[in-house]
């Protein structure tokens, strides 16, 4: 399983949206998370959905700004990211684990299976 993704560099205020193709497996029978690690901080959650894509979780910081949804057809999952701050800089991570519930939504990174190699978003003030 390998999880391809794509990041950049913005000035603050922007949007960017960070995808994440998963190779091998069909995405339907995964749930997926993004995870951030900010430079010299521990990684942390940043969102995640369900397995049916009709449940989602953010953490405190990004709600309201960040949006994550699935596209199976194309074995995808996106973070749609708005109104950045320099406080998002950070290098991104996608995960994926496989599970059975259709409704549950992941927080923990100890419950991912697969990682993404990480891209780095820099959001410049």
């Amino acid at each position: 399983v390998q999880l391809r993704r794509r990041g950049g560099s913005v000035q603050a205020g922007a949007s960017l949206r960070l995808s994440c193709t998963l190779s091998g497996p069909t995405i339907t029978n995964y749930a997926l998370g993004w995870f951030r690690q900010a430079p010299g901080k521990e990684r942390e959650f940043a969102a995640a959905i369900s397995r049916s894509g009709g449940y989602k979780g953010y953490a405190d910081s990004v709600k309201g700004r960040f949006s994550v949804f699935r596209e199976n057809g194309l074995n995808t999952v996106h973070l749609e990211m708005t109104r950045l701050a320099p406080e998002d800089t950070a290098v991104y991570y996608c995960a994926a684990v496989r599970i059975s519930s259709f409704i549950t939504v992941r927080k923990s990174q100890y419950d991912y299976d697969y990682w993404g190699q990480g891209s780095l978003v820099t959001v410049s003030s």
